[in-house]
Formats: structure tokens, C-alpha cells, sequence
């Protein structure tokens, strides 16, 4: 009786609420040709209205999430009469150089949660945050989405829910939301990503895609007018100073997702059961997104995640040794050597610890984040930046030894040392080489596809036998002679996007395709046919995870989750095992049949197969 009566007033109160409208922008892309005429437009004509209140912007500001793109954006928006409400796209996430950290400088938070009239609105993006993988819900997120949650004092409260990507397998996690929303009163899921409108239903919950602000092939762009009636939500196309279409009319009501039985499509573990012998030996849970892999040292694990801390783990139990706190996230996956463990924070500094206790040794101070992935040879650190320098610096000391500052784009990746050379790809469509003592370029090389996003930037390149090689976004990998930069050979027969790896003994060069496959090639200045190819069958695959060879074994994780080693001899699958669901950066083995593993789930797990 009592559920009744809660649902007779529900229904009632929508009877009665005021009816509103609100825009709804998305897919602004500051930074693509047409964006920032095509965003002001929309600005002018929603100020000229006298009904609008608020507005809502649902990700993908910017083409590549650089603060300059990040200011205009924001210098536009501000120009809003009435309040607006914003969360980052993968935009604004993947390709960040600041580490994502620019966006939360400017708006002062990357999420939003307000009421207005009767309902709730939260907004809430799902990255992906720096490596390129599907979107994923960070723990961080859901913790601050479960506590909002059990604070609210109605929890029959209508909830219209706001991100970027669909809430379906585009999302590693999103199931995680789906049963969330599932327990609230969720009237509807609104999120761009696709540039057009279009209905869905996720599992019985509506969800909503809205036109990009872009005008693509016509003469301006556009975006939504959102209006609530009694009943019903009104989606109407709005073209500035033009028309208001209605495309689509959604009902309000009370929503019981536990009564409605559907299918439901989770993520298929049983694998495991396949390989029973992989075993977890330990388990450590950061709490936050990780995005670097783990080195190890001793008897201890090196790591760090985007709450801005870094650990030092017991190898033999996962315990914590110590932990560092630096002031934002950190993404660089460190070296160690001695008793310094390096890295690089988003809080634009390269911090050395004592490797036992923590302690800080140096701390140098550059002008942006710190992506990059340090290396260290002959007691001399190499690493890139996000102030587009690339810098050498005193182990011991912390002293700056020469600075490159020819880059036009940040650094992301481990660089790669040969013949006293540091060679490296940045975001800005070049791989480089520098002479290692004096920091001098001694050539760089373009692709023929251009664009930022086509650059060798995310690839950590491997050499071997004069010759450097690397995979990039434009599906082509590439063997250039370390001493000329010149081309030994550049394909796009295997479709690779950059993942790369290399023998120990550097006659065979490791592929993973976009597609089922890994294969290998034998190390030559010729393009020579593969030693050996394995269809996997991982389906496609964007990881910017790498692989790499242990004492016969090579050990590659896909975007959602599923370990492979492979023989490297033969290419013939040892095991499998699926531990998440999203992104696992790149293994880190110690020998042929123990690793590490780090995820977008903060985890840090030892696994160990005890067959070999």
C-alpha cells in the first residue's frame, strides 16, 4: 500500500512541476576548423532567449584537450547570460597535456551535480584518461556517484543522468552505471560522442545522443532544446536564428528497473576456467585510475596513480612499503637504479625517491605536466615533458645536464637509448632522435599521414641492430636506420596501431594488430615475411599497452582486460586469463611465468602461472 501511495504522489508531482527547457551542447571540438564560429553562434542564440536557465555541455570540448583550446573554450562559454554545466569527452581526456588536469583548473571540477525544479542532475564522463582504450568509469568516479547517492534525501528523486559515451560496451565498465542508474528513479541518460540524435534503450534504461555544435556538411551547426512538460521531455533541433525541429518526445514517469526482466550482455570470464592454473598471488587496490605500469626493484613494486600518490608494495605479500604524495596525478611509469626510483608527476615535476624509504633525494621543477616515461643510462636521466622539452638530467644530483626544446607537442612515452642516441615520438607528428650527450638533434622523421593524431607519440620504440621501430595511429609500422633517419621500410600490411615489442636477444620484433592477431617479424633492414602468426582472437583492439619478452615468453594485455603469453619462438598461446574488464597497462614480467599487472581499476596484482 505504501508503494502505491509513493507512486500516486510521484506521478501527481510531475503533474504539477513547472515546466523548463534548458540547452544542451556537445561535440564543440574547439580546435577543428569551423568550432569556434560554430560554438559563438550557438552562445548568441541561446542568450536570446528569455526561457533557457541553465545549459548543459556533455563532453568532447576541445579536438585535443591543450589548454589553449581548453581557454578559448571556456572565454567562449563565459559568455553565457545564464549558468552553465560542463563534464570532459575523450577529447578532452585521451590526448590531454596536462594529464587531464587543465580542465579541472578551469571549471574546478570534472563532474556536476544540481537540482532544478523537482529533478537531479549529475554529470559524470568516463575518460578514457591518457592511454587509448575504451571509456571506463574511474573508481574515484563511482565512489563520488555512490556517495551522492545514498545522501540524497528522496531517494525516489527523478535523476536525468549526463556523460559522453553511450552507456554500452563502447564503456569497458558500463555495467558499473547501469545497475547504479537501475536503482534510482533515472527518467533518462542524455550523451553525445556520435555527432547525431538517436534514441537507445540500455537495458530498459532511455538514453538520448545529441547533434555535435559542429555544422559538418551544412552551413552552420546547431544543438538541443530540451523541454519538460507535465508528461514528457520535448528533444528539439535548434538551428541558430533559423528553426526549432522536434525530433523526439520522451515520457516522464516513475521507472522500476528491478520489475523489468531483460537480457543482459557482462563481461565472460570463463576463460579462467580454461587456464586454471594462473593464479592471483597478491592483490593491492589504489583506489584511483592507474595509468603507468609498475617496475620492479628488490623486493619491491613501484607505482603510481592519479590521486597523485606513489607506493613502494611488498613483492612477496602487496603490503605497503611506503607511499610519496605529489600534488596531482601521476601517469609516468618510472625507472629505478640503486637506491633512486625516478618519475614524472602532472604537477609538472620529476621527483627521485630513495627507493627503500620514500624519502625525496631531488625534485626538479618543470613548466607542465610530466607524462613521460623516464629512462636511465650511465647515471644520467631521459625524459620528456608536457612544456614540450625534452631533458636530460644528473642522477645523482637532480642538475640539469641539456634541454631539447625543439618539440611542437608533449611527450607521453619511454624513450629508447642506442649508440649514444635518445630517440622517442612526441605529439606533434615526429619521432626524434637526439645525440644523448649533448642533447643536439640529430634528425627527425614525419609520416606521410598528417595530423596529430596520426603521430608515433604513444609507442614506446624499440632498437635493435641499427634500427629503430615503431607503430603509430596511421596503422603503419616503421624500421628506420638509427644513424640517417631515413627509411629502411614503412607498412601498413598488418594494420598495427602502437604496440610494439622486442626480443631479448633483438632478432624478433613483436606486433600486435588492430584485429585477432599477434605476430612476429625477424629483425632486418628489409621487410621480411613473419616467423610466425597467431590469431588470438581478442577481436579489435586500440591498447596502447606494449609487449614484452621474458626468458622464451612474451606477455600482452588487450584493452578489455585479457592477458595473453605466447611462446616467442612459436607464437603458440601458453595462457590466458581475463583479471578486468578495462585497460591493463603494459605487463611488467619478472620471469616466464610471474608478472605484474596495473589496470584502470587501480589495481596493482601478482599473478603467477605454476605450470611453467
Amino acid at each position: 500500500m505504501q508503494k502505491i501511495l509513493c507512486l500516486i504522489l510521484f506521478c501527481s508531482s510531475f503533474l504539477t512541476a513547472q515546466q523548463f527547457k534548458f540547452a544542451w551542447l556537445t561535440d564543440i571540438h574547439i580546435g577543428y576548423p569551423t568550432a569556434e564560429a560554430d560554438l559563438k553562434r550557438s552562445i548568441e542564440d541561446i542568450n536570446s532567449s528569455e526561457d533557457i536557465p541553465f545549459t548543459i555541455i556533455s563532453g568532447d570540448i576541445t579536438a585535443t584537450g591543450t589548454l589553449t583550446e581548453l581557454t578559448l573554450a571556456k572565454k567562449i562559454l563565459d559568455e553565457l547570460k545564464n549558468p552553465y554545466y560542463i563534464i570532459p569527452g575523450n577529447h578532452d581526456t585521451k590526448w590531454s597535456e596536462s594529464g587531464c588536469t587543465d580542465f579541472l583548473k578551469l571549471w574546478g571540477n570534472d563532474r556536476f551535480v544540481f537540482e532544478f525544479d523537482k529533478f537531479l542532475f549529475i554529470g559524470l564522463h568516463q575518460g578514457p584518461r591518457m592511454r587509448m582504450a575504451d571509456g571506463h568509469w574511474a573508481p574515484e568516479d563511482l565512489r563520488w556517484y555512490d556517495s551522492l547517492i545514498v545522501s540524497l534525501p528522496n531517494s525516489n528523486q527523478p535523476i536525468i543522468f549526463v556523460t559522453h559515451y553511450p552507456i554500452d560496451e563502447e564503456i569497458a565498465n558500463w555495467y558499473e552505471m547501469l545497475d547504479r542508474l537501475k536503482n534510482v528513479n533515472t527518467q533518462v541518460v542524455l550523451f553525445g560522442h556520435g555527432h547525431t540524435n538517436k534514441i537507445y534503450d540500455f537495458e530498459t534504461i532511455p538514453g538520448i545522443m545529441g547533434r555535435s555544435n559542429l555544422r559538418a556538411h551544412k552551413i552552420i551547426g546547431g544543438y538541443t532544446i530540451v523541454e519538460f512538460k507535465s508528461d514528457s521531455i520535448y528533444f528539439s533541433e535548434r538551428t541558430p536564428n533559423t528553426e526549432t525541429k522536434l525530433w523526439h518526445q520522451h515520457p516522464l514517469q516513475q521507472r522500476n528497473y528491478e520489475a523489468l526482466i531483460v537480457e543482459q550482455t557482462r563481461p565472460d570470464y570463463s576463460i579462467n576456467e580454461k587456464y586454471p592454473e594462473v593464479k592471483s598471488v597478491w592483490e593491492f587496490n589504489s583506489g584511483y585510475t592507474i595509468g603507468s605500469s609498475a617496475v620492479v626493484k628488490d623486493n619491491s613494486v613501484f607505482v603510481g596513480d592519479a590521486s597523485g600518490y606513489f607506493y613502494s608494495l611488498n613483492l612477496s605479500d602487496g603490503s605497503v612499503n611506503w607511499k610519496y604524495k605529489t600534488q596531482n596525478a601521476i601517469y609516468s611509469t618510472p625507472a629505478v637504479k640503486c637506491k633512486s626510483v625516478i618519475f614524472g608527476s602532472t604537477d609538472s615535476s620529476i621527483y627521485c625517491l630513495n627507493s627503500k624509504n620514500g624519502n625525496l633525494i631531488w625534485k626538479s621543477k618543470t613548466n607542465a605536466a610530466v607524462l613521460g616515461c623516464p629512462i636511465i643510462e650511465d647515471d644520467i636521466v631521459f625524459i620528456g615533458g608536457s612544456d614540450r622539452t625534452f631533458r636530460a638530467i644528473d642522477l645523482e644530483t637532480g642538475k640539469l645536464i641539456w634541454e631539447f626544446k625543439g618539440l611542437k607537442g608533449f611527450v607521453e612515452t619511454k624513450p629508447v637509448f642506442y649508440d649514444d642516441k635518445i630517440l622517442f615520438g612526441a605529439w606533434d607528428e615526429n619521432f626524434y632522435c637526439l645525440d644523448s650527450e649533448s642533447g643536439n638533434l640529430i634528425w627527425k622523421w614525419k609520416g606521410d599521414h598528417k595530423g596529430i593524431f596520426h603521430s608515433p607519440a604513444a609507442c614506446w620504440p624499440v632498437v635493435s641492430d641499427g634500427i629503430v621501430f615503431f607503430a603509430a595511429p596511421d596503422r603503419k609500422l616503421t624500421a628506420i636506420d638509427i644513424e640517417t633517419g631515413n627509411e629502411f621500410w614503412r607498412t601498413g600490411k598488418f594494420k598495427v596501431r602502437e604496440t610494439v615489442g622486442l626480443s631479448e636477444d633483438g632478432e624478433k620484433l613483436f606486433i600486435r594488430t588492430m584485429s585477432d592477431t599477434i605476430l612476429a617479424l625477424p629483425v632486418s633492414e628489409k621487410l621480411k615475411e613473419p616467423l610466425w602468426i597467431t590469431n588470438c582472437g581478442f577481436g579489435y583492439d586500440i591498447s596502447s599497452s606494449q609487449i614484452v619478452e621474458k626468458d622464451g615468453v612474451i606477455f600482452y594485455p588487450t584493452k578489455n582486460g585479457m592477458i595473453y603469453s605466447l611462446n616467442s619462438e612459436s607464437g603458440k598461446i601458453l595462457l590466458q586469463h581475463k583479471s578486468t574488464n578495462g585497460l591493463i597497462n603494459t605487463i611488467t614480467p619478472l620471469t616466464n611465468n610471474k608478472f605484474i599487472t596495473t589496470d584502470f581499476d587501480g589495481k596493482v596484482i601478482f599473478f603467477s602461472d605454476k605450470v611453467k
